[in-house]
């Protein structure tokens, strides 16, 4: 299983990295500190650092100086939203820099963007009897290919990474055909039908009254 390592004072935020990425499918280890993180990292073996600055007793920056010569990959998640600070942290080696207070969709998806690009992703994602092959973007049931419109591979993929989360219908519009959730449309709701239908998984994704659809775990 992939393992992050979340450091940041604010516990509510470790809180919500621990259970945003727990539902997605990882490992979450948090602590509050530079010095603990620092220790945490020279014991135990992760994939990935959430990394805020100010800590206290060593801050992010410095903290980072010791990360990379360990080869993890580090995103830096914090408050300081000036250029500098951010052009700081990337010359670094982070490799992305994000900006509280953050989208959890988002985070999400730039965590599985980096965990990608250092190829520590399996790129078969399986629910059920079901197996996404996120390379080909081919959709399988027990070896035989579903075919999907490009729209509702995006639209399986996105419920296939938030297992268990609920998704109002402007979350899956933005993350599925970008720019702005239109007013008196039914393309989320026509889309899913259409998914669902292909897939036989009336069961599965379940509308939530007043709050958008959940895959169900």
């Amino acid at each position: 299983m992939i393992r992050i390592l979340a450091v940041d004072d604010e516990k509510p935020i470790t809180e919500l990295l621990r259970v945003s990425l727990s539902r997605a499918g990882y490992q979450c280890v948090c602590v509050y500190d530079g010095v603990s993180a620092a220790n945490m990292i020279e014991k135990e073996t992760f994939d990935l650092v959430l990394l805020d600055i100010m800590l206290p007793g060593i801050d992010g920056f410095e903290l980072m100086d010791y990360i990379r010569q360990t080869g993890i990959p580090v995103i830096f998640l914090t408050a300081k939203n000036a250029v500098a600070d951010r052009v700081k942290g990337l010359r670094m080696g982070a490799e992305d820099y994000i900006v509280k207070p953050f989208d959890v969709l988002e985070l999400l998806a730039r965590v599985d963007g980096v965990l990608r690009r250092h190829g520590k992703l399996d790129t078969n994602i399986r629910i059920d009897d079901l197996e996404i092959n996120t390379l080909s973007m081919q959709v399988f049931r027990k070896g035989e290919e579903i075919p999907l419109t490009r729209k509702e591979y995006d639209l399986l993929l996105l419920f296939a990474q938030n297992v268990g989360v609920v998704l109002s219908k402007m979350t899956i519009y933005e993350r599925v055909w970008g720019g702005e959730y239109p007013e008196n449309t039914r393309t989320v709701e026509l889309h899913i039908q259409r998914m669902k239908k292909k897939l036989n998984w009336d069961d599965k994704i379940r509308p939530v009254y007043g709050m958008g659809y959940r895959l169900e775990e």
